[in-house]
């Protein structure tokens, strides 16, 4: 367990009070807690099972946040079982946190979301995104971006914190798009430059064509989502489409996490489907997500357009 407790004081201590993943054992680095993760969502700290493991391991995190000291100390533990179908959730103590079954607003790179600590799966923010929200929030002064599969907005936010003239949101879930709302008046962000379109994007080519084209556009779908989108299907389908939504020297971050594709992925469909896109660099991911093999975690890469 040391190894665990060691990578929790490390990242608590990196965290100033902002969202953080306090072990990454999907990574692979941690041989014997690959099922364990630890998310902290501040005054909330969130541990993840994807597999049964012994009740000493719960009560040895359990001890371990007790005894913190502040302002290290969570005000609330819970423990996601998700291998369980039912009673998945447990709250091992609250300590005048705020009611956990409503949203809690959380802090990151300085910017403000929503997210909700109980639900089991997407409770808001993917955090292993934010090196590509930070390179947004830093490359988006003046332009026009698109947001493909833009869950709850956090591209959109960084992009208008950064300067960007207008952002353009396209999501199937009508519930993201309001959170993605919320998380715009959070951070005092005015609406009247940002859209959100509660569309299926594979029948909404020519509106989008029409609101563009684009200084920006950012791909960031769900790997395998039966119905919605499977990378290894409907990829090829949105960047053939790129020629006709991007801007003269337009920039495209495409991001894919799905360990069983690389980055050599991306890299062939965008020769075979867009080849007037130039690859420019890999965002790297951020440090509190180690990962044994990189080509298995999440990539993000930056295209430019070249003709």
């Amino acid at each position: 367990m040391q190894v665990v407790f060691d990578s929790i004081s490390t990242q608590l201590g990196l965290s100033s009070g902002e969202v953080r993943r306090l072990f990454h054992g999907r990574g692979r680095c941690y041989p014997g807690y690959e099922q364990l993760i630890i998310d902290l969502l501040p005054p909330v700290a969130i541990i993840r099972l994807f597999s049964e493991h012994p009740a000493e391991l719960v009560e040895s995190l359990n001890h371990y946040f007790l005894q913190l000291d502040s302002p290290f100390k969570p005000d609330a533990l819970i423990v996601q079982h998700r291998y369980r179908r039912e009673n998945s959730i447990e709250v091992l103590w609250n300590n005048g946190c705020e009611d956990l079954k409503q949203a809690l607003s959380v802090t990151e790179l300085g910017l403000k979301y929503s997210v909700q600590p109980l639900k089991n799966q997407n409770s808001g923010l993917f955090l292993d995104m934010r090196e590509g929200r930070r390179w947004v929030k830093h490359n988006s002064q003046g332009k026009r971006v698109l947001n493909l599969f833009s869950y709850t907005c956090g591209f959109s936010v960084a992009a208008m914190a950064g300067g960007a003239d207008s952002v353009v949101n396209l999501d199937m879930s009508r519930g993201a798009l309001t959170t993605g709302r919320q998380n715009h008046r959070l951070n005092q962000q005015s609406l009247e430059r940002v859209k959100f379109l509660g569309h299926d994007l594979f029948r909404s080519w020519g509106k989008l064509k029409r609101e563009g084209p684009y200084d920006l556009v950012i791909i960031d779908p769900p790997s395998f989502q039966r119905g919605s989108f499977v990378a290894t299907d409907d990829y090829r389908k949105v960047l053939k489409r790129l020629p006709d939504l991007t801007a003269e020297r337009g920039e495209v971050l495409l991001c894919l996490n799905y360990p069983q594709l690389g980055s050599d992925f991306l890299m062939q469909l965008v020769e075979d489907c867009c080849p007037e896109f130039i690859f420019c660099e890999r965002i790297a991911n951020p440090v509190d997500f180690p990962d044994q093999d990189p080509e298995q975690a999440l990539k993000v890469l930056l295209f430019k357009r070249a003709d």
